[in-house]
């Protein structure tokens, strides 16, 4: 998950594993896998930088898996 500023300056949890895509139309607009569309104050760069960011903390806080 990943937060976000809406158009209304509300933020909110968004699950980065539903974006289909993101554009900047001015707004930042954000398209997920089920076709609803959300507008953020975000810039794409902003977005990716989190997603990134959320990531590489869920895959470097994995437990090691046991040998057998």
């Amino acid at each position: 998950m990943i937060i976000l500023k809406s158009i209304s300056g509300k933020e909110f949890c968004l699950n980065c594993d539903l974006i289909y895509k993101i554009e900047e139309l001015p707004d930042t607009v954000i398209t997920l896998t089920d076709g609803k569309t959300i507008r953020v104050v975000n810039s794409t760069d902003e977005i990716v930088q989190r997603i990134i960011d959320f990531k590489r903390k869920i895959f470097l806080n994995l437990p090691e898996g046991s040998s057998k």
